[in-house]
């Protein structure tokens, strides 16, 4: 028996499937939605992809996304300058923004071997206190090291965020290096 295709709605399952935590049969259900049900919002969706595409970039001084050479937060003289915020990627600047619970800066580095040196002693100038906001690995603890041995000679203070048990959660579903670092911060009560 011979296969039915359309090639236009299979190119566009085929985009669809290639954005992260889209599988086949979220892929065919959001292109046949569409398609079918809702050309204008998928002609609104096209637009803004086009748009945000050509429109953001890297902010010139932290990494993060930016509509212009410096970002919002890198921008706004009410931020805290002397307490920088190390993070893994701008969607965690997103993540910390919204909780509300951090007032300074922020510099971006995905990994070791994409750091230029010259530029991260330009985004900490001013910095009293270097915060590593990243998620508990050995890759991450390797990237601390190095990059509080590049800064050692700075009068900085280094922290990173806590890590451990969430709230909630049963111990057994809990993996054995948050286990193990949360009987390593275990604080007096």
């Amino acid at each position: 028996m011979k296969k039915h295709k359309i090639e236009a709605f299979e190119n566009l399952v085929e985009a669809f499937g290639a954005l992260p935590s889209i599988g086949k049969k979220t892929a065919i259900r959001l292109a046949y939605h569409a398609v079918m049900e809702d050309g204008f919002a998928a002609m609104k969706l096209a637009h803004a992809l086009e748009v945000g595409v050509n429109a953001i970039q890297k902010c010139s001084k932290c990494h993060n996304m930016s509509e212009d050479e410096l970002c919002t937060i890198c921008s706004d003289p009410y931020r805290d300058t002397t307490k920088l915020c190390i993070v893994q990627s701008a969607k965690d600047i997103l993540t910390i923004e919204e909780s509300g619970q951090f007032d300074g800066v922020y510099y971006v580095i995905s990994e070791v071997q994409d750091m230029d040196e010259s530029h991260l002693f330009y985004a900490v100038e001013g910095v009293e206190e270097i915060i590593f906001a990243f998620p508990p690995s050995i890759a991450t603890d390797t990237m601390i090291l190095y990059i509080e041995e590049r800064l050692k000679g700075l009068d900085i203070v280094f922290t990173k965020i806590a890590q451990g048990v969430p709230t909630g959660v049963e111990l057994e579903n809990i993996d054995v290096m948050s286990l193990s670092r949360a009987l390593e911060a275990r604080v007096k009560i």
